[in-house]
């Protein structure tokens, strides 16, 4: 019933340009970096055919020729839900995170020169992000209120065709990081004000390879690889705890590495109108581990250390996607993905509220001599998942004696738009 108003408003928040970023399915990953890859379930490894395959898979870049130019955007409007478990004083209530529209932009560029053996790119998106806001009231407040996550990735990539059927690829990543976390230091916001932020920002350098090998017409494989990139976070803590410890704040760090990631697929084509392709990526979220929040000087009881105990778990999205193409340069594509839940109950943090989910898709799209364009809808579904026995990341909610025990919905629907020019 509440399809075709979402859509509508997603459509309005596209023509609005807003640079927002509060979305993530993985962890926080944020694999909808193409329309054309999104109506196919992300399932695109072995095919990358657009500038998008400097994200999908760098060696995809050398089927193109001359200059390419593709720009886009992905608009989500999503629920994530908590509801408390049996026994709790707020038992029977759904909360609901305020956080829940987001349009994130992308683009690419890629050159191949006339007879030449090598391609070149550049890409720039959003490889990660996302922003939480929870209600005061949740049961959870000292393990967790908001946290947000700011990732660019400024991405020069180049290719080269050994032969005609085989090519690598390979790239630099420069990532550009800002992320925030809120909690409480009590279990509750009133009478008396507590709270305790950190927020930092720093760079990070990784990089991405890529390789695709189509022996025969009818079928290619592709494999890519992102690195793992480790950020140092400098910036500062706010906190306040009366009536002993009035607003101040102090300079901090906090060193996080983003996860390492291989996909890999195999793309089957029938007949030229035909391209079937499935895809499994990996993703090694256990590179998010213990971290120490380190601080100048806090007043007492506050420790200079902090530690944040997360343990992430590695974790999968498969992807299946189908293409067909007609005479006219016309295209209609669907797909379906399922991405596994990367954070375990044992330190279970709302700011991410992981589960498994699924994605289905559509979309159309159009390819002429310059001009490319492509559209896709899709929407996601989270089963509830019900954590228990969860253990605070950090020492404030193990004091107050609240976890993120409870019950975790998710849905969302989603328009992607892509288009494409070469000159």
């Amino acid at each position: 019933m509440r399809l075709i108003p979402r859509i509508a408003k997603l459509l309005a928040i596209m023509m609005a340009g807003i640079p927002a970023l509060k979305a993530a399915a993985n962890g926080f990953a944020i694999p909808d970096q193409d329309a054309f890859a999104t109506a196919r379930g992300e399932a695109v490894t072995a095919t990358a055919d657009n500038p998008s395959a400097i994200f999908y898979n760098p060696a995809g870049i050398t089927q193109l020729e001359g200059h390419n130019l593709r720009v886009g955007i992905y608009a989500i409007d999503f629920d994530s839900s908590f509801k408390p478990p049996e026994g709790a004083p707020n038992q029977g209530h759904t909360y609901r995170n305020s956080e829940n529209i987001a349009a994130i932009p992308r683009s690419f560029y890629t050159y191949t020169p006339a007879d030449f053996p090598l391609s070149f790119g550049l890409g720039i998106y959003a490889p990660f992000g996302g922003k939480t806001s929870w209600p005061q009231d949740t049961g959870f407040r000292s393990v967790a209120l908001e946290g947000s996550l700011t990732y660019l990735t400024i991405n020069p990539v180049a290719a080269y065709q050994v032969t005609p059927t085989l090519s690598f690829g390979a790239g630099l990543m420069l990532n550009s990081v800002d992320l925030s976390m809120e909690q409480g230091l009590r279990a509750f916001e009133k009478p008396l004000v507590n709270y305790f932020r950190f927020g930092g920002d720093g760079w990070s350098v990784g990089y991405n390879l890529g390789a695709r090998y189509q022996p025969l017409e009818q079928l290619a494989f592709g494999v890519s690889l992102r690195s793992k990139a480790k950020v140092m976070l400098d910036g500062q803590t706010e906190f306040e705890q009366q009536p002993f410890i009035s607003s101040s704040h102090r300079s901090a760090q906090a060193e996080f590495t983003f996860p390492l990631s291989v996909i890999s697929g195999v793309s089957y084509r029938p007949t030229p109108k035909w391209n079937l392709e499935f895809d499994a990526s990996y993703t090694d979220w256990s590179s998010f581990g213990t971290t120490t929040i380190q601080q100048a000087s806090p007043p007492f009881p506050l420790r200079a250390e902090i530690p944040v105990a997360l343990n992430w778990q590695s974790s999968w999205i498969y992807e299946l996607g189908a293409t067909r193409y007609f005479d006219n340069g016309w295209n209609v594509s669907a797909g379906y993905a399922f991405s596994e839940n990367s954070v375990p109950d044992e330190n279970y943090t709302p700011l991410a509220a992981d589960l498994d989910r699924h994605f289905f898709s559509v979309g159309t799209g159009f390819k002429g001599k310059h001009f490319s364009f492509d559209a896709a809808y899709q929407l996601g579904y989270g089963p509830t998942h019900t954590v228990t026995g969860s253990t605070p990341s950090s020492t404030p909610g193990q004091i107050a004696g609240q976890t993120a025990d409870g019950k975790y919905a998710f849905s969302s629907s989603a328009v992607s738009l892509s288009v494409g020019w070469r000159f």
